[in-house]
């Protein structure tokens, strides 16, 4: 599946990829360095979904832990940071909840700071956070996350560059093929002036789109802040995303 509707009909012709140039980032982006080796060179070739790319494996509830969705609870402490709710609706272009969907998610800690072997930024590890979580959505398409607010972090890609806070996404259909990637950023951040992420969108209302709601009806007395983030695959309003997977 595709935010833009990817191959049109079941032509093997790959100029029937539609991308709209007026909403979604272009895939060589000269303010995001990295772009320009992230992207293809030549002509894309539609190559035929073999059967089980296609038809497995099916995902179901029983391969998910019981604190895969809360990463507050996955070790033997507790981890520094606001502890946050993160939920939302996973929806179609119809309007339409999409059950069903595994969703993953992965973020820096509070610090930020990814516990990742190549993350070298001098800031501290916490031993209680992971950084990683999953979960499904229910019958009426809804999910929902425990973690703690991420922090912003510093990147290279320019002066004094920093990343706004933001939690990353991917979502499964029924298989492996159909995947998207995108993130989650945080209402009002300073930072979103100078990330060149935010500011290859073209679009400013498909921008806003990727940035949560402060929730305060489903925040938690003496326990956590709450924010609501939806999710819709396709049409007019559909959230973007990224046409490769991002590693920051």
């Amino acid at each position: 599946m595709s935010p833009t509707g990817a191959y049109t009909g079941g032509t093997a012709d790959p100029t029937g990829y539609i991308r709209d140039h007026d909403v979604h980032p272009p895939m060589d982006y000269p303010g995001y360095r990295s772009t320009a080796l992230r992207h293809p060179k030549r002509p894309l070739e539609l190559l035929p979904h073999m059967l089980t790319e296609v038809t497995a494996p099916l995902l179901g509830q029983d391969t998910l832990g019981e604190l895969d969705n809360d990463l507050t609870r996955q070790h033997a402490g507790e981890p520094q940071g606001q502890r946050i709710i993160v939920h939302g609706q996973v929806r179609d272009s119809g309007g339409q909840p999409v059950p069903n969907t595994l969703i993953e998610i992965w973020q820096a800690n509070a610090g930020g700071r990814y516990r990742h072997a190549n993350d070298n930024w001098p800031s501290p590890l916490d031993p209680n956070f992971t950084g990683v979580g999953r979960t499904l959505t229910d019958g009426s398409g809804r999910y929902r996350f425990t973690t703690i607010r991420p922090g912003a972090y510093p990147w290279g890609n320019h002066t004094n560059a920093w990343r706004p806070a933001h939690i990353h996404f991917s979502l499964f259909g029924r298989a492996f093929a159909q995947r998207l990637v995108t993130q989650m950023y945080f209402p009002e951040d300073p930072l979103f002036f100078q990330d060149p992420m935010w500011n290859s969108i073209p679009d400013e209302r498909a921008r806003q789109r990727l940035v949560a709601s402060f929730d305060y009806a489903n925040t938690e007395e003496q326990w956590a802040l709450a924010y609501r983030w939806d999710i819709v695959l396709r049409g007019r309003e559909a959230t973007v995303f990224e046409p490769v997977e991002g590693g920051d």
